[in-house]
């Protein structure tokens, strides 16, 4: 599997993970800002959280990396957690502003 693909499946993966206070997964609220793959299949996630204080920062950056790693193609996945840039509502896709009524 090529990169492009590869990343287009993990991307389809993350759309499974959902921050449980937001009914939007965590890659249309642009949560997540940058996929890596090296040439070995090693995923680099690099990935924010709505706020610094956020009740799953412990939780959701594990389920983010389990879920990568299970992806056929992925030999080992990692997260990063940043806040720079910090996450804004202007991150999230239109269809997540739409969802919550941003649009």
């Amino acid at each position: 599997m090529d990169k492009r693909a590869l990343e287009n499946t993990i991307i389809d993966v993350l759309k499974t993970v959902y921050d449980p206070e937001i009914p939007v997964d965590v890659y249309e609220l642009g949560l997540i800002y940058n996929i890596d793959i090296s040439d070995e299949g090693e995923v680099k996630i690099a990935m924010t959280l709505t706020s610094p204080s956020c009740p799953v920062a412990e939780s959701l950056p594990a389920e983010v990396e389990q879920k990568a790693a299970s992806v056929e193609g992925v030999s080992k996945a990692t997260v990063d957690i940043t806040f720079d840039p910090p996450w804004d509502k202007d991150m999230m896709s239109e269809e997540a502003q739409l969802e919550l009524g941003f649009l």
